[in-house]
């Protein structure tokens, strides 16, 4: 049913451009009543916030798409970036919107505190790269100097200090000078792309066949297509009143952790356990309630040996953000000193040092993270709503990686640049991802690194494997070599492949000891 309305009244005298001009919309219900305008209360939560959204009419376009279109691309992430960079490819101009104050980059941010300085990458902590499309793009960066591998010994600490390094495959990638430099330097080479920073977009209107985007009543241009790069409140806000019901349905179903960051540096190493004779650089904690990763940056981005200071970074687990979530923008300093406390003990346990052992750090800084992670994902590459000419890429389409942001950027810019190409005709044709159902989203409390996934598995696997065949009898050894066919001794390493048939025989034989 094609409805042609005016905008909506004010409670209070708003004088717009577009008063004497109606919109033509879809309606989305059939239902003619229209629903009474109220102005949203303070505080009001994301979902009743996206509620609202649901009694929207659906945005349609019906004029044809301009002969150089251009898009606004709301969020400079990753996803965002890599957007802009494969429309550019694509003959596609855009316009980058962040809020970034110190650059862009979104979760791959990098602080540097003066005049130390103090260095810490306080999101992202590294990415691998097993998609062929994101390898040749690491490639690429690789050569430029932007990234590299980290060489570092990265691994899982148990309660107690008990360390288990993991493979050196896949590749560990991190930021040569941080992963915000990356960000930055990611639309260096291009020259259709513009970045408007810091920006705060705070309304969408459809006009004439155009977004209109506006930052608090200041106009910031019109666009034959938005790209909404980011989630949490300020998306579902832009959401709220846009007239794209379809896609701020899907967003109501993204389910996001929290996830609590504490920079500490500190005047001396800490005594992490040895590997090899190399301390580990990086460690999925396990059995700590208050801690799930820590790293060393000092040795991971400047990789001084015994040069002070050492900056580390430490997030909680998904559970502890959780319990002790607060307004992110107004942490109560009770509770930053709280988590602070807390999460010091728990870096403590881990490494197996008695209680108050811990050096004090000389500098900390607690951040809530208050939309991490996404903990559920539709497993598609982007969403596009080719009636409303919008659409929206991050990592939660596809998973909680860095690889999987890109691939979901570069999978809406085609999606974009192929529908301008066909100049808006049979638009239902490029609609994607407005009905798919979500799945549970697995990986570590900090994300997925494809590829890395299983060989932690493997790892854990065959350590515990090889310490229950170290503390079996020397009868049950021979009977293990006779059976398997495999020389196994005290202190002898496994290989993968002879896993199964290993864990199949002591199952059996042994009845599951672990």
């Amino acid at each position: 049913m094609i409805l042609t309305i005016q905008p909506l009244k004010l409670t209070k005298p708003y004088h717009s451009p577009f008063n004497s001009i109606s919109t033509t919309i879809l309606c989305s219900t059939s239902n003619n009543k229209k629903a009474p305008f109220r102005r949203r209360k303070y505080n009001s939560s994301r979902r009743s916030v996206l509620k609202k959204t649901f009694i929207q009419e659906q945005v349609k376009f019906t004029a044809p798409v301009s002969d150089d279109p251009v898009v606004a691309i709301i969020g400079g992430g990753m996803s965002g970036l890599l957007c802009a960079l494969y429309l550019e490819k694509r003959g596609v101009r855009s316009t980058v919107f962040d809020t970034g104050v110190h650059g862009l980059g979104g979760r791959m941010g990098t602080r540097i505190i003066d005049p130390h300085p103090l260095i810490f990458d306080h999101a992202a902590q590294f990415f691998t790269a097993s998609d062929p499309v994101f390898a040749e793009l690491v490639h690429d960066w690789c050569l430029r100097g932007l990234v590299q591998e980290w060489q570092g010994t990265i691994g899982e600490l148990q309660l107690g200090g008990q360390f288990t390094p993991l493979p050196s495959s896949p590749p560990k990638y991190v930021g040569v000078n941080g992963m915000r430099p990356l960000a930055d330097s990611i639309l260096s080479q291009t020259h259709m792309v513009d970045v408007v920073r810091p920006s705060w977009i705070s309304k969408l209107e459809p006009f004439n066949g155009m977004w209109h985007l506006s930052e608090n009543g200041k106009p910031r241009g019109q666009f034959d297509a938005i790209v909404i790069a980011h989630n949490g409140k300020c998306a579902n806000r832009l959401l709220s009143a846009s007239g794209l019901p379809l896609i701020a349905r899907q967003m109501k179903r993204l389910e996001l952790s929290s996830i609590w960051a504490l920079l500490a540096a500190f005047d001396d190493p800490l005594p992490v356990p040895d590997s090899s004779g190399s301390p580990f650089e990086g460690a999925f904690v396990k059995g700590i309630d208050s801690v799930s990763w820590m790293a060393d940056n000092t040795r991971k981005i400047l990789k001084p040996k015994d040069v002070g200071p050492h900056c580390w970074t430490f997030f909680s687990t998904a559970a502890f953000g959780k319990r002790n979530k607060v307004p992110q923008e107004n942490i109560p300093t009770v509770t930053a000193e709280r988590v602070k406390e807390t999460m010091l003990e728990g870096v403590e346990a881990a490494l197996g040092l008695s209680k108050n052992s811990l050096q004090r750090p000389f500098y900390t800084r607690v951040q809530l993270w208050g939309a991490a992670l996404p903990t559920n994902t539709p497993g598609i590459p982007c969403i596009f709503d080719s009636e409303g000419r919008a659409g929206i890429c991050g990592d939660w389409l596809l998973g909680s990686s860095l690889e999987a942001a890109a691939l979901s950027g570069i999978a809406l810019a085609n999606q974009i640049a192929d529908y301008f190409t066909s100049n808006g005709s049979s638009p239902e044709e490029f609609s994607v991802g407005l009905q798919n159902e979500f799945q549970p989203l697995e990986g570590h409390d900090i994300g997925q690194f494809p590829g890395l996934d299983l060989q932690v598995s493997k790892s854990i696997k065959l350590l515990m494997l090889q310490r229950l065949i170290n503390s079996m009898p020397a009868v049950h050894r021979r009977l293990l070599i006779q059976v398997t066919g495999h020389k196994i001794s005290v202190g002898a390493g496994l290989h993968c492949e002879k896993l199964v048939p290993v864990l199949a025989f002591l199952v059996a034989t042994l009845g599951g000891t672990s």
